[in-house]
This record gives structure tokens, C-alpha cells and sequence, in this order.
């Protein structure tokens, strides 16, 4: 019973951590991202990203919806969601 309660919990927790589509990532998120471009924290720079991230969730996703210094409204991705936008902004601040 307790390993089947453990495989529910890493099933659970993996779920949670859903990977970001990565299409959308490099097509709109990669060009500055990537490089920090316009200032741009970094992909997996978790301490550039942890002042952001402090800010709350909900904070970042108006940011990504109405655009912030260099970036465009949406980021470019004009097709993401919102469940999108939080995976990607979950992947590009944690640290690789």
C-alpha cells in the first residue's frame, strides 16, 4: 500500500511539472530568452528569475498579456494560454 501511494505521489507531482510545449517556447520565448536579449532573464537562470517569480504568478501572466519593457504583448505567442504561459515561465525560471 505505501508503494502505491508513493508511485501516486511522483505520477501527481510529474503532472504538476508539466513540460511547456516546446514549439511554442523556441518560436516565441527562445530569441530572447536564450541569449537575454532587451534584458531578458535568461532561460534557466533561477536567480535572475527569482525576483520575477516573487512577484506571484498572476503578476507574471498580466505582464506576459499586456507586454513588459522590450517584451510584446503575449510574448508573441498569440496562441498560448494562460496554463501555457505559466509552464513556460515555470521552464525558463528553473535553473538548468
Amino acid at each position: 500500500m505505501r508503494n502505491l501511494l508513493a508511485v501516486v505521489l511522483c505520477l501527481s507531482a510529474a503532472n504538476a511539472m508539466a513540460e511547456p510545449n516546446m514549439d511554442k517556447y523556441n518560436k516565441s520565448c527562445a530569441v530572447c530568452h536564450n541569449t537575454g536579449a532587451a534584458n531578458a532573464p535568461k532561460t534557466g537562470d533561477a536567480a535572475a528569475w527569482e525576483p520575477r517569480m516573487a512577484k506571484g504568478m498572476e503578476t507574471l501572466l498580466q505582464s506576459v498579456h499586456n507586454g513588459l519593457n522590450a517584451m510584446p504583448p503575449k510574448g508573441m505567442c498569440f496562441d498560448c494560454t494562460d496554463d501555457e504561459y505559466k509552464e513556460l515561465i515555470t521552464y525558463m525560471a528553473t535553473a538548468k
